[in-house]
């Protein structure tokens, strides 16, 4: 019974310790970013490079040409 006790003290700690830690980086502006939305307009498609993307762009250019 006592080892449920200690396990229970160490998992509150535990959490506190998150708690803290994620407070500390908010308030630091770790989360914060002011370039992306700003040029978040400017991008036509999504910046990953997916082979959907690279398909849809070849498909379309081969329609142009045509």
């Amino acid at each position: 019974m006592k080892i449920m006790l200690l396990l229970i003290l160490f998992s509150l700690a535990l959490a506190a310790g998150f708690l803290l830690i994620y407070l500390w980086a908010a308030r630091n502006g770790q989360f914060d970013d002011e370039y992306t939305p700003a040029v978040r307009i400017l991008f036509d498609e999504p910046l990953s490079g997916t082979s959907e993307n690279k398909e849809a762009t070849a498909s379309e250019e081969t329609s142009q040409v045509k």
